[in-house]
């Protein structure tokens, strides 16, 4: 589906990442962790095309990223930014159906069918009754559904994510993962930036452990989140919590 091939991607001087490869197939769900300028941002950005790796290459459906045109690479791949103004002046449901443009001739869709399928999507990330809500007056939890909601009503193959949880509480952080979890189950590959590795212990397959020295480690989720792994990763004292389905690690 999409891949990194010998990817490294630098800041000034610094090494972010150094000759990553990874590939993320339909149906995967995977997470990206590491610490505060780690690198996680900029390779998102990367595996959307939106910024030159220093090295290496994104492969999307086996063609280089660069290659595809814009609209339709708009079509196969969409991501959710860390920052976006919150200055839109329409309402939610407007904002959601935005997602459409990459298929259509005109910003906005008078189809009774996609708008019926946007107001299910903000059913499902628990936003009823906020379709008529001028989008700049939503807190800043509900914003950053409807960014999601939109992402998702883009339909694309798949779906990069930085940062979703942000803003959010408990009851909405698993509501988020859960609608990404499904799209990885309908077949649809989905990478996100988190801080939380529990979450992405519970419903991710895969993850990237991104260290400062530009060092990243990738594999199931099962065998990459141990206490030494995580301990290194985020350089403090952890221990792990009595849990047996799941990788739970507290700090100390």
């Amino acid at each position: 589906m999409i891949a990194a091939r010998g990817l490294s991607i630098a800041l000034a001087d610094r090494a972010l990442i150094q000759n990553l490869d990874i590939e993320i197939k339909a149906g995967e769900c995977w997470a990206v962790l590491g610490r505060n300028g780690s690198g996680k941002s900029s390779l998102l950005l990367a595996m959307a095309g939106l910024r030159r790796p220093s090295a290496g290459e994104v492969r999307l459906r086996e063609r280089s990223i660069g290659q595809w045109p814009r609209r339709e690479l708009a079509k196969m791949v969409s991501i959710v930014l860390q920052d976006e103004s919150a200055d839109y002046w329409g309402s939610t449901l407007d904002y959601v159906m935005l997602g459409r443009y990459p298929r259509s001739r005109t910003a906005y869709s008078e189809d009774p069918a996609l708008r019926n399928q946007a107001l299910s999507l903000l059913g499902e990330l628990d936003l009823d009754g906020h379709e008529a809500q001028p989008y700049r007056t939503l807190s800043g939890g509900e914003r950053q559904r409807a960014r999601i909601a939109q992402s998702l009503m883009q339909d694309t193959e798949c779906l990069l994510l930085d940062e979703p949880l942000q803003h959010l509480d408990l009851k909405h952080q698993l509501a988020v993962m859960q609608a990404l979890a499904r799209r990885a189950t309908a077949g649809r590959a989905v990478l996100m930036a988190l801080h939380e590795p529990a979450m992405a212990s519970r419903l991710c397959g895969h993850v990237i452990l991104l260290y400062d020295s530009g060092r990243a480690l990738h594999g199931r989720i099962a065998e990459m989140l141990t206490l030494n792994n995580l301990e290194s990763l985020y350089q403090c004292r952890l221990e792990p919590a009595d849990r047996s389905d799941i990788q739970v690690f507290v700090p100390r």
